[in-house]
């Protein structure tokens, strides 16, 4: 039976009293008897330090706790799980030496670790309990209030049926999610923590909700904080995180998605402070992608991905990586599951990476050949969900997989194209871009995007109907830049027009000197068609006269 928390200085026969403790059990139908109260505050007052019990809900004594004078530390509650709409199925009794009433972080810690319920027991001068106070969750509701606090009561006076209180209350709690619209998929809280530097925090929480639906997710509330300084441990800060997983509790949220990539340690913190499912804005993409890819090619590229995001966080060691292991392909006895996981996984990168450079061979020989017949390559560039794959097929008339949602290709296709002069090329259709595009996917995605490399023009389509139009395409000039792809021609086409005023449409497409189209109609595609057409003659003139075509590459243009 251990005593946990404070129990430096404690005398063996205190020591032995507390541990007595475990034997004493609560009915099932009181919330605490006087007995118990009694044996605790009797201790406590000898001790000088709160005692706090944690019982389960057939009045079994589950941990006895020694804190100091004002507060007690709440061990490890992880075998004892909480689901959505259930409480832990543990209640805390603990005594207060003054007889004080429950204080902030007694009812912070009720909502963050889903007690059934707290109660406080005063500590009479004499050692017999005082008045008791109790307080216990509630579902969402209009007043925005999370708990109860009763009225402090004797606990010869505390009659209040415990089994028939949690029952209901889990009903409630049951009751008002089911009212709600039915999730699609896993809940989730979307939280933002941007400095003073970051431009457009709503834009780029938008994005984020965005790509959560894509991913399946629902998004059931968002929370946007701003500082100066981004908290090193906790993002938003210990308090604020704190309201945070009391609303996830209140609207049934599984998990929460942050904007931007965290640390390993960060992601370590606030798990373990909240007990919830914590993701980042990169994970999600990450999710997105292995639920796009279909080739070969693409989920081995999002493998090696994942792999490598999650390597550098394979850092701790918990209750379930603690086995040994040895024998045969094992370093030998001591080798902890986390220093498995962690070598499996560096092995299983290298030969990813092997395939992933076999694969590169295969297509560098695709693409020799493309060169070899002297076809000009158009490659259709932009931001994800700009309308690229609708463009390729309505050119082309082929049938590409097209979906209006983020990231519906990750697999390059080639199809070829007949201009009215008899010149022929091939358009690829690639990957979307997105702003902050993880470096392991861009790493992974090395062979997909060496595709670009060789195209003799870059065909960057926009949707002209976004309001974010020109971060999105500073957004792909910033990969192309990093991808040292600013060399080749490029011409801008504004899709989409038909979901804009149509003079604001023409008022920004001749900013930019772009070519505006429906790529849903095939009647607004001639104009790209003819320039299309036009710039193609100039590369194969140019090539005949072994120039490099000198077309105007596009800038990075002001928000």
């Amino acid at each position: 039976m251990k005593v946990y928390g404070n129990t430096t200085g404690l005398k063996p026969n205190q020591m032995k009293r507390l541990e007595n403790l475990y034997r004493r059990k609560i009915p099932a139908d009181r919330i605490i008897n006087p007995e118990f109260a009694r044996a605790l505050t009797e201790i406590s007052l000898e001790i000088k330090r709160q005692i706090g019990a944690i019982i389960d809900r057939r009045g079994a004594v589950q941990f006895i706790v020694v804190g100091d004078h004002a507060m007690i530390v709440i061990p490890d509650l992880s075998r004892h799980r909480a689901g959505g709409t259930r409480f832990r199925g543990l209640r805390l009794i603990h005594t207060h030496l003054k007889g004080e009433s429950l204080s902030r972080d007694d009812l912070t810690d009720l909502a963050l670790l889903k007690f059934d319920l707290i109660a406080a027991v005063g500590v009479g001068d004499d050692g017999l309990p005082g008045d008791v106070f109790v307080a216990h969750l509630l579902p969402e509701n209009g007043s925005g209030d999370v708990w109860t606090e009763w009225e402090p009561e004797s606990v010869h006076d505390l009659d209040e049926d415990f089994d028939e209180l949690i029952s209901s209350l889990e009903e409630e709690f049951a009751r008002t999610f089911r009212a709600r619209k039915v999730k699609k998929g896993e809940g989730a809280i979307l939280i933002g923590c941007y400095s003073d530097q970051d431009n457009n925090p709503e834009d780029s929480m938008a994005e984020l909700k965005e790509l959560c639906g894509t991913a399946g997710l629902s998004v059931v509330d968002t929370v946007m904080q701003k500082r100066s300084k981004v908290d090193p441990k906790w993002v938003l800060g210990q308090g604020k995180l704190k309201n945070v997983v009391i609303r996830a509790m209140q609207r049934d949220a599984d998990l929460l998605v942050f904007d931007g990539e965290l640390k390993p340690a960060q992601v370590d913190n606030i798990t373990d402070f909240t007990e919830l499912k914590v993701i980042d804005r990169t994970q999600v993409i990450l999710d997105i992608f292995a639920r796009r890819a279909k080739s070969r090619q693409g989920k081995i590229q999002v493998e090696l991905a994942q792999l490598n995001y999650m390597l550098p966080r394979l850092v701790r060691k918990n209750t379930a990586m603690s086995r040994l292991t040895g024998g045969i392909g094992g370093r030998g006895p001591g080798e902890t599951k986390l220093e498995i996981n962690r070598r499996r996984v560096r092995d299983r990168i290298n030969r990813l990476e092997k395939e992933i450079q076999g694969l590169e061979r295969e297509r560098g020989q695709q693409r020799a050949l493309r060169v070899r017949k002297e076809l000009p390559i158009i490659s259709i560039i932009g931001y994800t969900n700009a309308g690229k794959s609708t463009l390729l097929n309505t050119l082309t008339k082929s049938n590409v997989d097209a979906q209006n949602m983020l990231f519906a290709t990750l697999d390059p296709s080639s199809r070829r194209l007949r201009f009215p002069r008899e010149i022929e090329v091939i358009v690829t259709d690639t990957v979307g871009f997105i702003r902050d595009l993880p470096k392991e996917l861009m790493a992974a995605f090395s062979a997909t995007l060496d595709e670009l490399k060789i195209a003799d023009l870059l065909l960057h389509v926009v949707d002209v109907s976004d309001p974010l139009f020109r971060d999105r395409i500073n957004a792909v000039n910033d990969i192309l830049r990093e991808l040292d792809l600013l060399d080749i021609p490029l011409l801008l086409a504004f899709n989409k027009m038909d979901k804009i005023v149509t003079h604001e449409a023409l008022k920004r497409a001749e900013k930019f000197d772009a070519v505006l189209i429906s790529a849903i109609d095939t009647k607004t595609l001639t104009p790209l068609i003819a320039r299309l057409e036009e710039e193609m003659t100039l590369v194969i003139e140019s090539e005949k006269k072994g120039n490099i075509y000198p077309l105007e590459t596009s800038s990075p243009i002001e928000a």
